[in-house]
Protein backbone atom coordinates (compact mmCIF):
# COMPACT_ATOMS: atom_id res chain seq x y z
CA UNK A 1 0.00 0.00 0.00
CA UNK A 2 1.49 3.35 -1.05
CA UNK A 3 2.18 5.99 1.56
CA UNK A 4 -0.47 8.69 2.04
CA UNK A 5 0.92 12.20 2.38
CA UNK A 6 -0.90 15.41 3.30
CA UNK A 7 0.29 18.93 2.46
CA UNK A 8 -1.73 21.92 3.59
CA UNK A 9 -1.14 25.35 5.07
CA UNK A 10 -2.15 28.97 5.59
CA UNK A 11 -1.00 32.43 4.60
CA UNK A 12 0.38 34.40 7.58
CA UNK A 13 -1.58 37.59 6.97
CA UNK A 14 -3.27 37.61 10.36
CA UNK A 15 -4.42 35.40 13.19
CA UNK A 16 -6.53 32.39 12.25
CA UNK A 17 -10.27 32.47 12.99
CA UNK A 18 -13.22 30.20 13.69
CA UNK A 19 -13.79 29.78 9.97
CA UNK A 20 -10.33 28.25 9.67
CA UNK A 21 -11.03 25.98 12.62
CA UNK A 22 -14.34 24.51 11.45
CA UNK A 23 -13.33 24.53 7.79
CA UNK A 24 -9.84 23.05 7.99
CA UNK A 25 -7.96 23.06 11.31
CA UNK A 26 -10.31 20.67 13.11
CA UNK A 27 -10.12 18.29 10.16
CA UNK A 28 -6.31 18.55 10.05
CA UNK A 29 -6.03 17.52 13.69
CA UNK A 30 -8.28 14.51 13.07
CA UNK A 31 -6.26 13.48 10.01
CA UNK A 32 -3.01 13.95 11.92
CA UNK A 33 -4.24 11.73 14.74
CA UNK A 34 -5.66 9.06 12.44
CA UNK A 35 -2.23 7.55 11.85
CA UNK A 36 -3.03 7.13 8.15
CA UNK A 37 -0.99 10.05 6.83
CA UNK A 38 2.44 11.62 6.84
CA UNK A 39 1.47 15.25 7.42
CA UNK A 40 3.10 18.54 6.41
CA UNK A 41 1.68 21.97 7.22
CA UNK A 42 3.16 25.02 5.54
CA UNK A 43 3.13 28.63 6.70
CA UNK A 44 2.90 30.22 3.26
CA UNK A 45 4.78 33.48 3.82
CA UNK A 46 6.05 33.75 0.23
CA UNK A 47 2.52 33.33 -1.10
CA UNK A 48 1.29 35.97 1.35
CA UNK A 49 3.56 38.51 -0.35
CA UNK A 50 1.57 38.21 -3.58
CA UNK A 51 -0.80 40.85 -2.20
CA UNK A 52 1.29 42.17 0.70
CA UNK A 53 4.60 42.93 -1.03
CA UNK A 54 4.61 46.51 0.26
CA UNK A 55 3.88 45.38 3.81
CA UNK A 56 6.35 42.54 4.49
CA UNK A 57 6.38 43.28 8.21
CA UNK A 58 2.73 42.20 8.42
CA UNK A 59 3.67 38.83 6.96
CA UNK A 60 6.80 38.48 9.09
CA UNK A 61 4.93 39.22 12.34
CA UNK A 62 2.16 36.75 11.61
CA UNK A 63 4.37 33.73 10.91
CA UNK A 64 4.68 33.15 14.64
CA UNK A 65 1.00 33.95 15.24
CA UNK A 66 -0.10 31.26 12.79
CA UNK A 67 2.34 28.75 14.30
CA UNK A 68 0.93 29.44 17.78
CA UNK A 69 -2.62 29.00 16.49
CA UNK A 70 -1.62 25.62 15.06
CA UNK A 71 -0.32 24.47 18.42
CA UNK A 72 -3.37 25.85 20.22
CA UNK A 73 -5.84 23.80 18.16
CA UNK A 74 -3.88 20.56 18.57
CA UNK A 75 -1.40 20.34 15.70
CA UNK A 76 1.35 18.22 17.25
CA UNK A 77 4.95 18.79 16.02
CA UNK A 78 5.71 15.21 17.04
CA UNK A 79 3.20 14.00 14.44
CA UNK A 80 3.15 16.84 11.89
CA UNK A 81 6.00 18.71 10.21
CA UNK A 82 5.36 22.47 10.34
CA UNK A 83 7.57 24.52 8.03
CA UNK A 84 7.92 28.02 6.56
CA UNK A 85 7.55 28.21 2.78
CA UNK A 86 10.31 30.78 2.17
CA UNK A 87 12.87 28.58 3.91
CA UNK A 88 12.78 26.06 1.05
CA UNK A 89 14.28 27.75 -2.05
CA UNK A 90 13.56 24.72 -4.24
CA UNK A 91 9.83 25.53 -4.14
CA UNK A 92 9.96 28.76 -6.21
CA UNK A 93 12.51 27.10 -8.49
CA UNK A 94 10.06 24.29 -9.20
CA UNK A 95 7.24 26.79 -9.70
CA UNK A 96 9.22 28.50 -12.47
CA UNK A 97 9.46 25.22 -14.38
CA UNK A 98 5.72 24.67 -13.96
CA UNK A 99 4.95 28.19 -15.22
CA UNK A 100 6.08 27.10 -18.69
CA UNK A 101 3.39 24.42 -18.73
CA UNK A 102 0.44 26.71 -17.95
CA UNK A 103 -1.01 29.45 -20.16
CA UNK A 104 -1.94 32.88 -18.84
CA UNK A 105 -5.47 32.30 -20.10
CA UNK A 106 -5.74 29.15 -17.97
CA UNK A 107 -4.68 31.08 -14.87
CA UNK A 108 -7.12 33.89 -15.57
CA UNK A 109 -10.00 31.39 -15.87
CA UNK A 110 -9.40 30.08 -12.34
CA UNK A 111 -12.68 30.90 -10.51
CA UNK A 112 -10.98 31.01 -7.10
CA UNK A 113 -8.46 33.61 -8.27
CA UNK A 114 -11.19 35.61 -10.05
CA UNK A 115 -13.24 35.73 -6.83
CA UNK A 116 -10.26 36.73 -4.70
CA UNK A 117 -9.26 39.49 -7.13
CA UNK A 118 -12.77 40.91 -6.88
CA UNK A 119 -12.77 40.69 -3.07
CA UNK A 120 -9.44 42.48 -2.79
CA UNK A 121 -10.50 45.33 -5.08
CA UNK A 122 -7.30 45.29 -7.12
CA UNK A 123 -9.00 46.97 -10.06
CA UNK A 124 -6.50 47.18 -12.91
CA UNK A 125 -3.56 46.79 -10.53
CA UNK A 126 -3.58 43.02 -10.03
CA UNK A 127 -0.04 41.90 -9.09
CA UNK A 128 1.26 39.31 -11.55
CA UNK A 129 2.42 37.24 -8.59
CA UNK A 130 -1.16 36.97 -7.39
CA UNK A 131 -2.31 35.45 -10.68
CA UNK A 132 0.75 33.18 -10.58
CA UNK A 133 0.24 31.86 -7.04
CA UNK A 134 -1.80 28.77 -8.03
CA UNK A 135 1.35 27.56 -9.84
CA UNK A 136 3.38 28.19 -6.70
CA UNK A 137 0.78 26.26 -4.74
CA UNK A 138 1.09 23.35 -7.17
CA UNK A 139 4.86 23.34 -6.60
CA UNK A 140 4.35 23.19 -2.84
CA UNK A 141 1.97 20.25 -3.12
CA UNK A 142 3.91 18.20 -5.64
CA UNK A 143 7.33 18.82 -4.08
CA UNK A 144 6.19 16.81 -1.08
CA UNK A 145 4.47 14.22 -3.29
CA UNK A 146 1.25 14.92 -1.43
CA UNK A 147 -1.46 12.40 -2.21
CA UNK A 148 -4.17 14.34 -0.37
CA UNK A 149 -4.80 18.04 0.29
CA UNK A 150 -7.43 19.14 2.84
CA UNK A 151 -9.23 22.16 1.34
CA UNK A 152 -12.50 24.06 1.41
CA UNK A 153 -14.76 23.66 -1.61
CA UNK A 154 -13.70 27.09 -2.90
CA UNK A 155 -10.16 25.73 -3.32
CA UNK A 156 -11.10 22.79 -5.53
CA UNK A 157 -10.07 24.65 -8.73
CA UNK A 158 -6.56 24.94 -7.24
CA UNK A 159 -6.34 21.19 -6.76
CA UNK A 160 -7.58 20.59 -10.30
CA UNK A 161 -4.87 22.89 -11.68
CA UNK A 162 -2.25 21.04 -9.63
CA UNK A 163 -3.46 17.75 -11.11
CA UNK A 164 -3.25 19.24 -14.62
CA UNK A 165 0.29 20.47 -14.03
CA UNK A 166 1.43 17.12 -12.63
CA UNK A 167 -0.11 15.29 -15.58
CA UNK A 168 1.42 17.68 -18.12
CA UNK A 169 4.87 17.47 -16.50
CA UNK A 170 4.81 13.66 -16.44
CA UNK A 171 3.71 13.47 -20.06
CA UNK A 172 6.14 16.13 -21.30
CA UNK A 173 9.19 14.59 -19.67
CA UNK A 174 7.97 10.98 -19.94
CA UNK A 175 8.54 10.46 -16.23
CA UNK A 176 5.90 9.42 -13.70
CA UNK A 177 7.48 11.45 -10.93
CA UNK A 178 4.68 13.81 -9.89
CA UNK A 179 1.63 12.71 -7.95
CA UNK A 180 -1.85 13.96 -8.86
CA UNK A 181 -3.31 14.83 -5.44
CA UNK A 182 -6.86 14.30 -4.24
CA UNK A 183 -8.83 16.88 -2.28
CA UNK A 184 -10.16 16.14 1.20
CA UNK A 185 -13.22 18.27 1.92
CA UNK A 186 -14.51 19.09 5.41
CA UNK A 187 -17.87 17.61 6.49
CA UNK A 188 -20.87 18.71 4.45
CA UNK A 189 -22.99 21.64 5.53
CA UNK A 190 -22.17 25.02 7.03
CA UNK A 191 -18.69 23.90 8.04
CA UNK A 192 -17.67 24.09 4.39
CA UNK A 193 -18.44 27.79 4.11
CA UNK A 194 -18.87 29.55 7.46
CA UNK A 195 -20.24 33.07 6.85
CA UNK A 196 -18.54 36.18 8.20
CA UNK A 197 -19.88 38.32 11.03
CA UNK A 198 -20.52 41.36 8.81
CA UNK A 199 -23.71 39.99 7.24
CA UNK A 200 -22.12 39.51 3.82
CA UNK A 201 -22.57 36.40 1.71
CA UNK A 202 -18.80 35.92 1.54
CA UNK A 203 -17.10 33.37 3.73
CA UNK A 204 -15.35 34.34 6.93
CA UNK A 205 -12.04 35.80 5.84
CA UNK A 206 -8.98 37.56 7.25
CA UNK A 207 -8.82 39.84 4.24
CA UNK A 208 -12.45 40.88 4.70
CA UNK A 209 -11.93 41.41 8.44
CA UNK A 210 -15.15 39.56 9.23
CA UNK A 211 -13.84 36.76 11.45
CA UNK A 212 -13.95 35.62 15.06
CA UNK A 213 -10.29 35.03 15.80
CA UNK A 214 -8.75 32.16 17.72
CA UNK A 215 -6.38 34.30 19.78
Amino acid sequence: MSKKIILTGDRPTGKLHIGHFVGSLKNRVELQNSGEFETYIMIADAQALTDNAKNPEKVRENVLEVALDYLAVGIDPAKTTIFIQSQIPELPELAMFYANLVSIARLERNPTVKTEIKQKNFGEGVPSGFVFYPISQAADITAFKATHVPVGEDQLPMIELTREIARSFNQTYNQEVLVEPEAILPPAGIERRLPGINGMDAKMSKSLNNGIYLG
